[in-house]
């Protein structure tokens, strides 16, 4: 398919109904800027909270690739602000490159949400994982896994809001037993979202606000 921004051609397996199609570094660039800009600024401690305040703007779709740096970018700024030693700026640049690796679409077509697999991404660069690790390399494999285990058992369709707060969720903990650095979840996470969502589970979602 051609980019119908950067004219560039593609494979890929998704358009809009009136067959448009837009690459994934073109549909994700304005929000990775939007993104950088907000985490660098914040002084946020609840990782929740900082991702709402985010996927509330426009230039955070309902679904995309977005999430996948949204993610661990949202992690890696509330890990730093409650205490966490990180240089922001030189894990966001990582974060950034790898995440960009992860194409939309992922949920479905590997079986693998890039919500879960970006928990990962950030707890790699965390523990300094390499293939030749260790300790580490299960510990960052754990928390791609326990994400994605808590995304399949509330089921399809994918929804990149549900999909992001259950990974955020169920990182926290892991990341806090693991480097002692606690940062703060809220005790209920309502979801401001449903209407844009076609194929919102409604009541079946724990998030769902009527």
């Amino acid at each position: 398919m051609i980019c119908a921004i950067c004219g560039k051609e593609f494979l890929s397996h998704a358009a809009c109904q009136k067959k448009h199609f837009v690459c994934d570094h073109c549909h994700r660039e304005k929000a990775v800027e939007q993104i950088r800009s907000i985490c660098f600024s914040s002084t946020e401690k609840n990782p929740i909270a900082l991702a709402q305040e985010m996927m509330k703007n426009d230039w955070i779709p309902m679904h995309g690739p977005e999430h996948h740096f949204l993610l661990p970018a949202v992690l890696a700024t509330c890990y730093v602000n409650c205490g966490g030693n990180l240089q922001l700026e030189k894990v966001l640049q990582e974060v950034e490159q790898r995440s960009a690796q992860i194409p939309g679409g992922v949920c479905g077509f590997w079986g693998a949400c890039g919500a879960g697999i970006g928990a990962g991404i950030f707890a790699s660069i965390l523990e300094e994982v390499t293939p030749l690790a260790k300790d580490s390399w299960q510990f960052a494999n754990l928390v791609t896994a326990s994400c994605l285990k808590e995304i399949a058992l509330h089921g399809g369709p994918r929804c990149c809001k549900r999909d992001s707060f259950l990974a955020i969720c169920t990182a926290v903990p892991l990341l806090e037993k693991k480097t002692g650095i606690k940062m703060i979840l809220p005790a209920k996470i309502h979801c401001t979202f449903s209407r844009f969502n076609k194929e919102c589970k409604k009541k079946e979602c724990l998030y769902f606000l009527p």
